[in-house]
């Protein structure tokens, strides 16, 4: 029988507006747009509706406000098959709301008004207790308090679970916490962050991810765009690329990757097999419109690379009945 994967994931939960432009504006500069749509995201909810959609049974830790926006995120997670019992009603503040500006070479600009999103706590994950036990997997971000989503990640460490910690947008982290991750995925922007390191070709980007590895994380993935993923652990490194697709919409093209990840690592896939499938759910979701609109599923992704002669899913994805 195909294991399922059980993930539980501590992030945020918020409304994207996103203007479609011809490029974006210079600063003190008026564009004219050519499309708008409001749509749900946050990195918290998009990488539990890309879970979701592979197929796993996803807990979503995070907070909305009481105001109509929040009230539409809750529906808008309910529907997607996202656990809810732990996306709680703050009514402290508003439901966090992203602007985005996306070019027509599907590049994006966001910025956050995060809201509530700040108010997420360690009290939030302590109360998700259960949820955490059930899982296989545990995938946090920073677009909510460093200190909340560190403390998750050593939570769900101490209770034996595979953790991974996705740390965008980059912030400083402590030297004790990275014991307690298994996976970090930063871009290469976030290495350089992270690390201080000047990370310019692919012998700089494996020097500051192996700074990492050597306190302590099973592996660095660092995400690469259209090369794909530099794979770094104590034993080597390796470019895993990515597929060649036209490029629509970049947006929630790292929680498609974060996401599938945390699937296959979930679903006991190990890192280089793991990465391969999530950049090939990362390179199908660029090609629609929309953070989670775009998610593919499972079956997507199967046709998807079958159609391509891509040999790259798992055989437990294969076998699974939400691939056929």
């Amino acid at each position: 029988m195909v294991k399922r994967a059980v993930v539980t994931i501590i992030g945020t939960s918020h409304m994207d507006f996103i203007a479609y432009l011809d490029r974006f504006p210079e600063p003190g500069e008026t564009v004219i747009g050519k499309g708008f749509a409001s749509a749900p995201g946050g990195k918290g909810a998009n990488q539990a509706i890309a879970a979701c959609r592979l197929g796993a049974d996803c807990h979503l830790i995070s907070k909305v406000g009481a105001d109509f926006v929040g009230e539409s995120l809750l529906g808008n997670a309910r529907e997607n098959g996202v656990r809810i019992d732990h996306i709680t009603r703050d009514p402290r503040s508003h439901s966090g709301v992203a602007l985005i500006y996306v070019n027509a070479k599907g590049e994006n600009m966001i910025a956050v008004a995060p809201g509530v999103d700040l108010l997420i706590s360690e009290d939030d994950v302590k109360a998700a207790e259960g949820a955490i036990a059930s899982s296989n997997a545990v995938l946090a971000q920073l677009e909510i308090p460093t200190k909340t989503a560190t403390f998750a990640i050593e939570y769900a460490k101490c209770m034996g679970k595979t953790t991974i910690l996705n740390p965008a947008p980059a912030s400083g982290l402590d030297d004790s916490v990275l014991r307690h991750i298994d996976y970090m995925t930063p871009n290469r922007g976030e290495l350089a962050k992270l690390t201080g390191m000047r990370v310019d070709d692919d012998r700089s980007i494996t020097d500051a991810a192996r700074d990492l590895v050597d306190m302590g994380l099973r592996a660095m993935v660092v995400t690469l765009g259209r090369r794909g993923a530099m794979v770094v652990t104590p034993s080597g490194n390796e470019l895993v690329p990515s597929y060649n697709v036209n490029a629509v919409d970049t947006v929630g093209a790292g929680d498609a990757f974060n996401g599938a990840l945390a699937v296959a690592i979930s679903m006991g896939c190990e890192v280089g097999a793991a990465v391969r499938f999530a950049n090939l759910v990362a390179a199908l979701k660029i090609t629609r419109r929309g953070a989670q609109a775009g998610l593919p599923t499972l079956k997507e992704v199967v046709d998807f690379a079958r159609s391509r002669g891509i040999e790259d899913v798992p055989q437990v994805f294969l076998e699974s009945p939400n691939g056929r």
